[in-house]
C-alpha cells in the first residue's frame, strides 16, 4: 500500500513593513526647500500683497485700510507702462528663439567636438555682470559708431524710423535699444533649453526620415521641431518672464519714453517712496504674466519642459 505524501506547505515570503521613519524621510529631504520657499518667497508675497491694500506716508507710517482702489489707481495710470514691457519683451523673446533655435540646432548636431566650447562660449556672458553687459552695449550703440554708421549705410534705420522703434539717426535711448539689450542679455536662457531638448532628440529618427524620402525641411518640419517644443516652450518663459519685468536695460538704454513696468516699481519703491502704488503694480504684472503663461501653456500643445 502507497503512502501518499502531504503537499509541503508553502511559506509565504517575510513582509517587510517600511517603518515610519523611513517613509518620513522623502518629507524630510524636502524640508529645507519648503522652508526656503516659505521664508524668501512665500512671506515676502503677503508682505507684498498687504502693502499694496495700506494708506499712508513714510513719516506717518502705512496701515493696512484695504485700499483696493490702488490697484485701478495704478493699473489706469501706468497702463501704457504695461503695454510697453510687454511688447518689448515679447519681440526680444522672438528674437532670442529666431537666433538661439539656429545655434542650438548646430550646437547639438554639427557641432562635434567643438560642443563644449560653443558651450562655453554660450554661457561666457554670465561670467560678468549684468550692468556691465548692458554698460557695454552704450558702447556699442554709441552715437556715431560702427554699428550706427553700417546701418545708416544700409538704410536700415530708415525702416525703423519708419517702424517708431529709432529716432534720426541714433539708437541709443530708442526702443531698439532697449529689444537689443533685452534679446543680447536673455539669449543664453533660450539657448540653452533648446540644446537640451534637441540633444536628446533620437539620430535614429532623421535616418528614419530619410529612408521614407522626407527632405531635410519635412524632417525639420514633422520630427525635429515637434520633438524640441519643451525646450521651445522653456526657453520662452525663461525669457519673456525677466524680460517684461527688467528695468536695468530700459534705463541704461532707453529714454523717459521707453520706460517699462520694471522701471517705474523701482522708481515708487526707492524714490518716490510710495510702497502701496510699488506693490499693487508688482502684483498687477504678476497676475498678466501668470495669465499669459497659462495660456500660452495650454496653446502650446505639451506639459513636458526640459
Amino acid at each position: 500500500m502507497s503512502v501518499t505524501e502531504a503537499p509541503a506547505k508553502t511559506v509565504d515570503p517575510p513582509v517587510h513593513r517600511v517603518s515610519t521613519r523611513k517613509r518620513l524621510v522623502p518629507y524630510w529631504l524636502l524640508l529645507p526647500g519648503i522652508l526656503w520657499l516659505l521664508v524668501f518667497f512665500a512671506l515676502p508675497l503677503v508682505y507684498q500683497a498687504s502693502t499694496s491694500v495700506q494708506q499712508g506716508s513714510l513719516e506717518a507710517g502705512f496701515k493696512v485700510t484695504w485700499h483696493f482702489q490702488t490697484y485701478w489707481d495704478a493699473l489706469s495710470e501706468y497702463w501704457p507702462q504695461f503695454v510697453r514691457s510687454l511688447l518689448y519683451a515679447g519681440t526680444a523673446t522672438v528674437l532670442c528663439l529666431l537666433l538661439g533655435y539656429p545655434l542650438a540646432y548646430l550646437i547639438a548636431f554639427k557641432a562635434g567636438r567643438w560642443r563644449n566650447l560653443v558651450l562655453v562660449l554660450v554661457i561666457a556672458p554670465f561670467f560678468t555682470s549684468f550692468l556691465i553687459r548692458t554698460l557695454a552695449w552704450k558702447t556699442i550703440l554709441a552715437d556715431g559708431g560702427p554699428v550706427v554708421d553700417v546701418l545708416n549705410t544700409l538704410h536700415v534705420l530708415d525702416v525703423t524710423n519708419f517702424l517708431g522703434w529709432t529716432e534720426g539717426s541714433r539708437l541709443l535711448a530708442t526702443p531698439l535699444a532697449v529689444v537689443c539689450g533685452l534679446t543680447y542679455n536673455f539669449l543664453p536662457f533660450m539657448i540653452l533649453p533648446l540644446y537640451t531638448s534637441l540633444e536628446r532628440i533620437d539620430g535614429r529618427l532623421h535616418e528614419a526620415a530619410g529612408d521614407l524620402y522626407a527632405t531635410p525641411a519635412t524632417t525639420f518640419r514633422k520630427v525635429t521641431f515637434p520633438l524640441s517644443m519643451p525646450g521651445v516652450v522653456s526657453g520662452t518663459l525663461l525669457t519673456f518672464i525677466p524680460a517684461a519685468g527688467d528695468y536695468v536695460n530700459a534705463e541704461l538704454l532707453g529714454s523717459t519714453d521707453t520706460k517699462m513696468v520694471g522701471s517705474v516699481i523701482q522708481s515708487q519703491f526707492l524714490r518716490v517712496l510710495d510702497y502701496p502704488t510699488a506693490a499693487a503694480l508688482s502684483f498687477i504684472l504678476m497676475a498678466i504674466v501668470l495669465v499669459m503663461v497659462t495660456v500660452y501653456m495650454r496653446k502650446s500643445g505639451t506639459e513636458d519642459l526640459v
